[in-house]
């Protein structure tokens, strides 16, 4: 018996509460769907419905089976709607959200020529460095970079990201370079005011214990909240900062700034693609989270940034 089949009774029983209704609305004997449940609960050994003449009630197997069920269906119909000419076309509007700096430079460049692929999509992009709630908000999938914390979100990761102390040559050239990240004590370091989002401080690997991460909190005569003007800061020759390997790395190329501290750079997190749930994703989004997958995942494509902004 065709699997799918299976799950796809499975799913449209449950949706409709009756063996009649489903069968009615596929246009079957409801026999043949009772065949097909008895057929999918011996095959997983594990019952999924309790069915009286009356009704029918999930068991908690059931429910949670039910969950993956609707995601694997949605996937199968993205899936043949991507790739089928005469298929579904992704339409509707699509909200994105993405932290302001990485936005600017990483995603509001890939927009338009996504909607130019799926011209019937309209899209909207919120570039802010707070954390938006993508479900209260009604956000159809948000870019975040960092360490994901636990969450009912699902995530998807795109690509690393590191993180780097930066300064310029001639800052470095009147104080001198930090050996270990004790040394940054004594430096001037351009840190994200306690208002921002980075609240554990800058990641370092600790290299006399198994290489495992701490977290130190350098204090310094400048903080800001915008990680836009720390980097500016830092470009005019006013300290050390931590910052992102996608923000930094055309300077490093160009001889603008300079890395330190490189051996204890701890290991590099992740850039996410965050929506509320899996279950009947629309199109628009799931091509959407391929399209940046495909992009962030190349990497020709980090070179290219960094050409671009050295040219810049």
């Amino acid at each position: 018996m065709d699997k799918l089949k299976q799950l796809e009774t499975f799913v449209s029983v449950a949706a409709r509460g009756s063996l009649t209704a489903a069968a009615n609305a596929e246009g079957v004997a409801p026999a043949i769907m009772g065949r097909r449940l008895d057929g999918l609960e011996e095959r997983l050994g594990v019952k999924l419905m309790l069915r009286t003449t009356r009704r029918i009630t999930l068991t908690h197997e059931g429910s949670a089976f039910l969950e993956h069920c609707q995601r694997i269906l949605a996937d199968v119909t993205n899936a043949e709607a991507s790739v089928s000419a005469g298929g579904v076309k992704a339409s509707g509007h699509l909200r994105i959200t993405a932290p302001a700096g990485f936005g600017r430079r990483h995603v509001a460049p890939l927009v338009p020529k996504f909607r130019d692929l799926h011209p019937e999509v309209t899209i909207s992009l919120n570039l802010s460095d707070r954390i938006v709630d993508i479900a209260g908000e009604a956000y159809d999938c948000a870019v975040r970079v960092g360490d994901m914390p636990d969450s009912s979100l699902v995530s998807v990761r795109l690509a690393d990201n590191r993180r780097l102390c930066v300064a310029t040559p001639a800052y470095l050239a009147r104080h001198g370079a930090p050996q270990t990240p004790a040394d940054l004590a004594r430096f001037d370091c351009l840190t994200l005011s306690s208002d921002a989002s980075q609240t554990r401080g800058w990641a370092f690997r600790n290299m006399g214990k198994s290489d495992a991460v701490v977290y130190l909190k350098p204090a310094g005569p400048l903080d800001c909240s915008d990680g836009q003007v720390l980097h500016d800061w830092c470009l005019a020759g006013w300290g050390i900062a931590w910052r992102s390997t996608w923000e930094v790395q055309a300077e490093i190329a160009a001889g603008k700034l300079v890395a330190v501290l490189e051996d204890f750079a701890a290991p590099p997190n992740g850039i996410y693609a965050v929506f509320p749930q899996r279950k009947h994703l629309a199109l628009r989004v799931r091509l959407w989270i391929d399209y940046l997958k495909h992009h962030y995942g190349a990497p020709g494509f980090w070179q290219a940034q960094v050409k671009t902004n050295s040219q810049a």
